[in-house]
């Protein structure tokens, strides 16, 4: 069940980075030390969030955000 989380957890992130223009791929590979940490510990946080479905749903209806909802525990910013 954890690493289905983890999982779960990853691709929100990926999608809220998609729809927020944020490129995780590209930061890791500019700063591979100090973004694979930020990355982890983002995955990390929005696993220990409960608001995976309300993450799930407003992706599914935005393509784009301006910013990520209040309930979000990483800041995109």
């Amino acid at each position: 069940m954890l690493f289905a989380k983890i999982e779960e957890s990853c691709a929100l992130i990926q999608g809220m980075a998609d729809r927020l223009g944020r490129d995780i791929p590209g930061a890791v590979e500019i700063d591979p030390e100090t973004q694979a940490v930020a990355y982890r510990n983002a995955v990390l946080r929005c696993a220990a969030c409960e608001c995976h479905g309300a993450c799930r749903q407003l992706q599914a209806e935005n393509a784009t955000l301006d910013a990520a909802p209040e309930y979000c525990r990483n800041s995109w910013a």
